[in-house]
């Protein structure tokens, strides 16, 4: 058995020298090797400290239990050797299941934080947003520590004094078997020093516990509101004392042997029970919107705070109408020359269609995202082109495949948002493999995706066997990685340290390793991330970007949490959790091709963030070192946005008695998307747009709001994210007074239009669906124009091709073929659908003079012209020439 037990933890250390050689090669290609040190420290010696402490304790418990019973631990050497060895391992379970490393960790990283952190404190105690973050659950482990370690001590004093005994009459109890209760009991137990000390100690941590435990109030849910009310301040707190003072006093009782004068415990927990029930029930419900106001004005302005509605947030009115609503559209060229006509959904289903290139190409996810363009701002669409080793389950089952070969995507695609093709279908500024950018304003230099979404791993580069690059024809291009991405491989103990950490020991018998051979692990861009922080929420859609110098370059958005903010309520948000205050401090940045990992913080007032600062010096870069070409595709998480949203959808209520009766409670709008008829709740969206009082278009993320079962709107919520008006809120606060119609509503009119209705019922028919784009809700001027557009794909090759764009403004709704016709008809250039142009009115003999206006339907067929000759030049790649077209078109739609 000894060789057995031999050869199993040899083959345990192997293991986990091998992981730990790994690690370190990983750490240092990251360069955060001493990130990776202070990491290992911390999670050791916060539960190494605790564990000696608790064994000095539980040790001592054990010598004075086995001297109550008359015998030392020197009578016998063995018992002595395993006694310790076992109240050693009783020391770690007991140190493991009561310390948080991290909470302890954070303890001394957040103490005296700089000012500009301090920004919050409660009302109660006076104190600020660090105690709470930092402090308390620092304390709060102390004390479950402690109350632990009392009574397991306690344990092992009475197994200590009774074992020997025990041991002594179990054969006699086993001949005559007869079982003698007595045996448990512990002769002059009451008169113990010992156990006298572990009742105080017990006594004094429970103490500790109640005072403690004042703090914690302020998150007690009360239903209406969080955290002390007035029962709390005025009843609940004074008994709170009399407790503590209680068990205090107890304390010293049982030092001196005094145990009768301890039931003095149960009468002042029976107080402290039932007398805040009592004047809750007679005096404050009766009373309890005039009692509770100035709490509940607490919690409205905590939660607020919690949330970053306070900071760098502004709410007014928009006085938008619907009645006598104008929409200069010339004035607003830029806007709506960036209106997102491609739903997200229906862009990706047709760009899997016509640029996946080979079965085991996939485009995981598409993104929204602006680019300068020609001089001008665009807004686009963009998906990364990767590969999917599982869409090839005979190369897969090959070692060398997946491992040598197979080992990158490559590429992407990218649409201007606003563009449709002759066909219906994204007109694409980057395409195909190799890539084909059809602007002089982009370039893809490194298309080539190591780092993604959509990876497998360990991979292999730089050896002897070539890399699959794109398909080319009926043949393969295959290239050689020529990046620092990975870490060196070719030496015989990391091959043997890989094989073993991997379970793969092809890795140590190929041949295809040459001496510059690296490995590339941790390649998916969240596990990157989350194993080099793992204390940060990082955002579930990492989004990329093209860099000026034609690299790709993921984003991903990080966020510190917190359930310990005062006064606050919590939410909860998928993938992240629940959580009472948060803040998106941290965007990372990671190469898609050499898997360059950095950390900036956006938001240094953040006190979670700058107390991880400080533990980790080298982990983390200030806003201002991120380079220009990212920092301009920075933009405002919609994980964010969307925790904001369902805060502010009662906190927009300032009134404590409005919020006390809930009388304005506002729910996201509903719309109709995709195939499903049935309403949703709309998701954040991001638009190209202008605030009202503002005249430059910018890149927005944008959500309405309406009452509470109802499908009028009542309010926006912006967030900038351009240049220093990144991370600024906006909210929109509609009239009550009038009615402003809705994302439903407005397809509710949709679906009543006898001539769409009847479009739509027949395009649902023979083989072909009707899918719905999210409807954009954009503020211009002083009215609201809702934009929507609708496709039609096959049942079978899901591949959807724009088929009519609907606009609606006022009581207006213009349904036309393309935008460009809906745009014109908007300006009041062509006549609503299906109607003639009025007639030209007869010249007078005052306007005779004057040069007579041109008739309405030449300009309807120039307009005509100029946009059919657009769509053939744009359809040819002949951009210059479709641009003079569409300059003509612009100066056509701008006569008067």
């Amino acid at each position: 058995m000894l060789w057995i037990a031999a050869i199993f933890l040899a083959v345990a250390g192997a293991r986990v020298i091998s992981n730990f050689a790994i690690e370190y090669q990983w750490w240092k290609e990251m360069n955060q090797v001493p990130t990776w040190i202070d990491m290992l420290l911390y999670s050791i010696a916060p539960l190494t400290a605790a564990t000696l402490l608790a064994f000095a304790a539980l040790w001592l418990a054990h010598a004075r239990g086995l001297s109550h019973a008359g015998r030392s631990w020197r009578q016998s050497r063995a018992y002595a050797a395993v006694s310790a060895l076992a109240l050693l391992f009783v020391a770690w379970m007991l140190a493991s299941a009561t310390i948080d490393t991290w909470s302890v960790v954070r303890y001394f990283g957040g103490r005296n934080l700089p000012a500009e952190t301090a920004t919050w404190q409660d009302a109660i105690f006076g104190l600020p947003l660090g105690f709470y973050l930092f402090d308390l659950p620092f304390y709060t482990v102390l004390r479950r520590y402690l109350l632990a370690l009392a009574i397991v001590s306690a344990v092992v004093y009475w197994l200590s004094a009774r074992a020997w005994q025990l041991i002594e009459k179990f054969p006699e109890m086993q001949a005559t078997g007869e079982f003698d209760p007595r045996i448990f009991r512990l002769e002059g137990a009451r008169q113990s020093g010992f156990l006298r000390m572990v009742a105080a100690v017990i006594l004094v941590a429970l103490a500790l516990h109640y005072f403690l435990g004042r703090y914690e109030m302020l998150w007690q849910n009360h239903g209406f509101m969080v955290g002390v009310d007035y029962v709390a301040e005025r009843i609940t707190l004074p008994l709170q004392w009399v407790v503590i003072g209680t068990c205090l006093i107890s304390a010293v009782f049982a030092l001196i042997g005094r145990w009768k004068l301890l039931l003095i415990i149960p009468v002042a927990f029976v107080l402290r029970a039932g007398v805040p029930s009592l004047v809750s029930a007679v005096h404050v419900k009766p009373n309890e919107i005039s009692i509770q106001r100035p709490y509940i004005e607490t919690h409205i302005k905590a939660t607020r705070s919690a949330y970053g509605l306070e900071q760098r947030a502004q709410e007014r009115d928009f006085a938008a109408s619907l009645t006598g609503a104008r929409v200069d559209v010339a004035g607003n060229k830029a806007l709506f020359d960036n209106v997102r006509l491609w739903d997200w959904r229906a862009f990706h289903a047709t760009v899997t269609q016509i640029q996946a290139l080979r079965p085991y190409y996939v485009f995981a996810d598409s993104d929204v995202d602006r680019y300068m363009i020609d001089g001008q701002l665009r807004q686009v669409l963009l998906t990364p082109r990767e590969l999917d080793i599982r869409q090839l389950p005979d190369a897969q089952a090959r070692w060398i495949n997946p491992a040598f070969i197979y080992t990158h995507g490559y590429g992407m695609a990218m649409a201007e948002a606003n563009q449709i093709t002759a066909d219906g279908l994204p007109l694409l500024f980057v395409q195909d493999a190799p890539p084909q950018i059809k602007t002089g304003s982009l370039k893809l230099t490194r298309p080539e995706i190591y780092y993604g979404e959509v990876v497998h791993e360990p991979v292999f580069v730089r050896t002897q066997e070539r890399e699959f690059d794109y398909p080319s024809g009926d043949k393969n291009v295959f290239s050689t990685y020529n990046g620092t991405g990975g870490f060196p491989i070719s030496s015989l103990p990391l091959r043997l340290a890989a094989a073993i950490s991997r379970g793969e020991f092809n890795i140590l018998l190929t041949r295809y390793f040459t001496s510059e051979s690296r490995m590339m692990i941790r390649r998916n861009v969240r596990s990157r991330l989350s194993n080099l922080a793992n204390f940060i929420r990082w955002d579930d859609d990492p989004y990329l970007v093209l860099t000026d110098e034609g690299r790709l370059v993921w984003t991903v958005d990080g966020y510190t949490t917190s359930s310990a903010h005062p006064y606050s309520s919590a939410v909860s948000i998928g993938g992240i959790g629940s959580f009472n205050y948060i803040r998106n401090s941290i965007k990372a940045t990671v190469d898609a091709y050499d898997g360059t990992t950095k950390l900036y913080i956006f938001d240094p007032s953040d006190p979670i963030i700058r107390a991880y600062q400080r533990i980790f010096p080298n982990l983390f870069l200030p806003a201002s070192e991120m380079p220009a070409d990212l920092r301009a595709h920075a933009r405002y998480p919609e994980t964010y946005f969307q925790a904001q949203a369902e805060i502010y959808r009662t906190f927009h209520m300032l009134d404590p008695q409005a919020f006390y009766n809930k009388e304005d409670v506002w729910d996201i709008a509903r719309n109709v998307q995709g195939q499903d008829t049935r309403p949703q709740a709309v998701v954040p969206t991001y638009v190209v747009a202008t605030l009202p009082g503002e005249t430059k278009p910018e890149f927005l993320l944008i959500l309405p709001f309406t009452p509470r079962n109802k499908d009028n709107m009542i309010g926006l919520m912006v967030a900038r994210c351009d240049g220093p008006h990144l991370g600024e809120l906006h909210f929109l606060q509609l009239s009550k007074q009038e009615l402003i119609f809705g994302p439903m509503q407005i397809e509710a009119r949709i679906n009543q239009d006898p001539i769409i209705a009847k479009d739509l019922t027949l395009w649902n028919q023979q083989g072909s669906q009707v899918l719905r784009g999210q409807m954009l809700v954009l503020p211009v001027g002083d009215t609201l124009v809702y934009v929507e557009a609708i496709y039609i794909q096959a049942a079978e090759a899901r591949m959807p091709q724009l088929r009519k764009v609907v606009i609606a403004v006022g009581k207006t709704l213009i349904y036309r073929d393309t935008y460009r016709e809906a745009l014109a008809e908007l300006a009041g250039l062509l006549p609503a659908a299906g109607q003639a142009a009025a007639p030209a009115p007869a010249a007078t003999a005052a306007s005779a003079a004057a040069p007579a206006a041109p008739d309405l339907n030449v300009r309807l067929d120039r307009v005509r012209q100029h946009l059919s000759r657009y769509r053939a030049l744009a359809g040819e790649g002949r951009w210059a020439e479709a641009g003079r077209e569409l300059e003509d078109l612009e100066s056509e739609l701008q006569r008067r």
